[in-house]
């Protein structure tokens, strides 16, 4: 399994995720600069299978319809709540705990709410967690948009992620924190927002 964070737009990451072993390649949030992903795809001569999107908002998924165009048999894949606000055909939606094969590699989809109402998190083999704009490192995602929910994102976070094994890898959906990645039990003892033992509390994290 090899993961690849590329860097697109201003602070963005999108991943490609692909199995060494056939090739088989998935975008998750092809941001705002489509030809850098799909060049690294031509490049390691990989077969994207899916396109995935954590969450609906553009800065994530401005790039689905030109990668698609060039992709055709891609599918496109994100939950049934946000997938309906991509503006395009979401050709496979994803629920709570639905899980995706990748050649070898497993995909674990995860319904996190807060930043908006279908936001999905994706395990990866048990060893990486691909977080979109949920969890970041050092902190979480803004609630103040439209259907984003305080109250949901402090559910997601003490319910969803934490509850998850010290030993995945965080892959957050912006260029954030002090590190573009980190073990998730490190954020479990340094996340302001994961240490948040109420939501009093959590309202109050500036």
């Amino acid at each position: 399994m090899t993961i690849e964070q590329i860097k697109t737009g201003f602070d963005n990451f999108s991943y490609i995720i692909y199995c060494q072993k056939t090739n088989k390649a998935a975008i998750v949030d092809p941001g705002y600069d489509a030809a850098k992903l799909l060049s690294y795809i031509s490049s390691n001569n990989l077969n994207l299978e899916y396109l995935i999107a954590t969450h609906y908002h553009s800065d994530h998924t401005n790039g689905i319809k030109k990668i698609k165009s060039s992709n055709p048999s891609t599918k496109i894949v994100a939950s049934e709540l946000d997938g309906a606000k991509l503006g395009v055909k979401v050709d496979k939606t994803v629920l709570d705990e639905d899980q995706l094969e990748l050649g070898e590699i497993n995909l674990k989809f995860i319904l996190t709410p807060g930043h908006t109402s279908g936001g999905i998190c994706i395990i990866v083999d048990n060893e990486a967690l691909l977080t979109g704009d949920t969890l970041f490192i050092g902190d979480c995602g803004r609630t103040d948009l439209p259907e984003g929910s305080l109250s949901q994102m402090f559910e997601t976070l003490q319910e969803k992620i934490i509850s998850l094994p010290d030993n995945l890898i965080v892959y957050p959906g912006h260029d954030y924190g002090d590190k573009p990645f980190d073990t998730l039990g490190n954020q479990k003892l340094t996340n302001k927002t994961l240490l948040a033992k109420n939501l009093d509390d959590f309202s109050r994290i500036p």
